[in-house]
């Protein structure tokens, strides 16, 4: 059986090995050695006031391990011959319908009026120096799009507007940290 639950732990007792695991048996009085499992499904920091606490939504695995299979499988086919969709701009979602179209068996072309982003450093040192825009390289053009060099405060608040877990699970398996599956405001720009 599985139960979804809210816990709030205070920051130090965050810390602490199999906190989440007796917090739960805690909540839903139970004895610990039948949970078999805690997975974090969210988690956020609340700093509103001097006590910092973590506060979780978490399934509890009861009498049962979890599933060892992730909830998606990514497989990209050879699109090579396949009939091609033109994408304007290799921004996120760029990126993303590349990838989206690749999964359909399409074959993706994408159209960039900007260069790479180790060419855009170049011209972006210019703006900052000389002043000197490039029109077709610069904050706004280019290879990851306006967020490339955001100060870190990208994240989504679009829950209802497609499955945003399949997204987020495609940047883990690209590289991206696990956390951004958990962190109630992922940071998902360019670092």
């Amino acid at each position: 059986m599985i139960e979804n639950i809210q816990l709030r732990l205070q920051l130090d007792d965050a810390r602490q090995p199999d906190i989440l695991t007796d917090k739960a048996a805690e909540f839903l009085s139970l004895r610990k050695d039948q949970i078999k499992a805690v997975k974090i499904l969210r988690k956020s920091i609340d700093a509103r006031k001097p006590t910092i606490y973590f506060n979780y939504k978490v399934a509890v695995y009861i009498d049962e391990m979890p599933p060892e299979t992730p909830a998606y499988q990514f497989g990209y086919k050879d699109v090579s011959k396949a009939s091609p969709v033109h994408i304007v701009g290799f921004g996120p979602t760029g990126m993303y319908a590349a990838l989206r179209l690749i999964e359909l068996g399409y074959k993706p072309v994408v159209i960039e009026r900007g260069k790479d982003v180790r060419s855009r450093r170049r011209d972006l040192r210019l703006i900052n120096q000389f002043r000197t825009v490039n029109p077709d390289s610069n904050y706004c053009f280019g290879e990851g799009g306006a967020g490339t060099y955001s100060d870190g405060k990208l994240y989504t608040r679009s829950l209802k507007r497609g499955d945003v877990r399949r997204i987020f699970e495609n940047l883990v398996y690209h590289g991206a940290t696990p956390q951004i599956l958990i962190d109630a405001h992922p940071h998902i720009g360019t670092d």
